[in-house]
């Protein structure tokens, strides 16, 4: 069975105006070590992009400049033409680990709700607007059926739903998201990106994940970070992009969630010569 490729229609991948992101010659250090170094990418309007990469490349501390959470050190971004804490409202986010306590008698609704306190003050009453918008996104997650249970009862990827819903209440038009497959299995997993990639389009997804097998299967583009970052213009990075990244030789396999089974779609020991 082939792999899955990402839908290319025009019709639903806008790329007209700035770029949702734009990123030239970034630089960061902290305690005078290199976190970053000159980044330079372009995500446009719709697109769905995967970063992957070894533990401490500087995947998450990315996304948080991104966010206008920390300033580089030089270079320039901007999100959708502005400056990342002018674009902040556009925005939303899906952290890596969202703590939650699962005894607190807090139902699915009240959860996507709180995407709406980001445009306001946070002490006041939820309106009817607030409201239609929560159940909105809770319908654009397919968990509408969810809406009255507490988070305490959800499985792993109901809560993840729950979250991505949280962050699109907000309206926004870019979206970012912190390795939303940990501690998922892969069919649960699949069935996220496939979430996400039918968001595609109406947003910009960013995701970052360690599953290039899983991911190589839905997003449009991929880049490969470890302090530099090496951008791939398809769904699956070269073995040269993986090595430079990783350090190593690397595997990509995919788990077929449909059908329970694995297949190498990338080989370490792959070669051009005949």
């Amino acid at each position: 069975m082939q792999p899955q490729q990402p839908s290319t229609d025009s019709t639903t991948r806008p790329d007209s105006g700035p770029p949702a992101i734009e990123v030239r010659d970034l630089w960061l250090s902290f305690g005078g070590w290199n976190v970053l170094e000159a980044i330079d990418l372009t995500v446009k309007q719709g697109e769905f992009f995967g970063l992957i990469g070894p533990n401490g490349a500087g995947k998450t501390v990315l996304l948080r400049v991104l966010l206008g959470l920390i300033k580089p050190d030089r270079g320039r971004v901007r999100i959708l033409g502005k400056s990342p804490r002018a674009a902040q409202g556009s925005v939303a986010y899906v952290p890596q680990h969202a703590s939650f306590d699962r005894l607190f008698p807090i139902h699915v609704l009240d959860v996507a709700l709180m995407g709406r306190l980001g445009r306001s003050r946070l002490l006041r009453r939820y309106t009817a607007d607030d409201r239609q918008a929560a159940r909105q996104a809770l319908e654009k997650v397919g968990i509408t059926d969810l809406e009255h249970r507490q988070i305490g009862e959800l499985s792993g990827g109901q809560l993840q739903r729950v979250l991505i819903a949280r962050a699109l209440a907000v309206n926004s038009r870019v979206l970012l998201l912190d390795e939303p497959t940990a501690n998922l299995d892969s069919t649960v997993a699949g069935h996220l990106y496939e979430l996400l990639g039918e968001l595609a389009g109406e947003l910009t997804i960013v995701l970052v994940d360690h599953d290039i097998g899983v991911m190589s299967r839905h997003v449009q583009s991929v880049g490969c970070l470890n302090r530099r970052l090496h951008h791939h213009h398809g769904a699956h990075p070269s073995q040269e992009m993986l090595e430079q990244a990783y350090g190593y030789p690397v595997d990509v396999v995919v788990h077929d969630h449909d059908h329970g089974h694995a297949h190498r779609i990338l080989d370490s020991h792959d070669t051009d010569e005949p």
